[in-house]
């Protein structure tokens, strides 16, 4: 089974001062290697002015792509301690640019692994983080009598009610993580003494957010 992608939700940012130099950290999710590109070249747009915009990101299963940049830094001092950030937390089809505004003192090699590092830790602890997971869409057709069961059934054993169509019964649709959706159905067939079957009519990959 291929691994679930984990990812940053939306965008986020963080700062982080040390000896006069402002760090800035923006996160962003993407979906593609144009994506990221995209972003980093918004981001540097945004803060023209600075030093360096360093980044980094990780797209697809498993981070399979990924590309970091130093901007002007000593190499391996910025956009490489950035990535190790996205690799450590498991992160893929995220991108970080952690900008600098250099405050007149030097940080030395070391000083500036630690501050990048730091500020893109930083900008993944402000952001929402996703897990994009497989479900199973099911269907159901009940009796009236049975809607009030199903509007309770559904939402306390991990499913979402999507649509209701209302005729001479009522059809439930709901989304229902792929992993559970055996032992779901299975279980509402036994709650309702055999009166509710359910069809599996397709599948999706949605995001689940779990916050930082």
């Amino acid at each position: 089974m291929e691994s679930l992608i984990r990812s940053v939700y939306g965008r986020a940012d963080a700062e982080y001062v040390i000896k006069k130099s402002r760090f800035i950290a923006t996160v962003c999710e993407v979906k593609s290697e144009d994506e990221a590109s995209a972003f980093i070249d918004e981001v540097k747009k945004k803060y023209w002015d600075a030093r360096h915009n360093c980044s980094a990101y990780q797209v697809g299963p498993d981070g399979r792509f990924q590309r970091s940049s130093d901007d002007g830094e000593p190499a391996g001092t910025a956009g490489r301690p950035i990535l190790e950030v996205l690799k450590k937390q498991g992160l893929t089809n995220t991108a970080i640019v952690v900008t600098r505004y250099f405050g007149g003192i030097k940080l030395g090699a070391s000083g500036l692994i630690r501050a990048y590092s730091h500020t893109a830790a930083l900008g993944l602890e402000a952001a929402d983080i996703a897990v994009y997971t497989p479900f199973t869409i099911l269907t159901a057709t009940v009796a009236y009598p049975l809607v009030s069961t199903m509007e309770r059934f559904v939402p306390d054993h991990g499913g979402t009610i999507t649509d209701r169509q209302f005729a001479a019964d009522v059809t439930f649709t709901m989304e229902v993580p792929q992993s559970d959706s055996d032992a779901f159905a299975a279980s509402l067939t036994d709650t309702t003494s055999g009166r509710v079957t359910c069809q599996k009519t397709g599948t999706l990959v949605k995001p689940v957010v779990c916050g930082s």
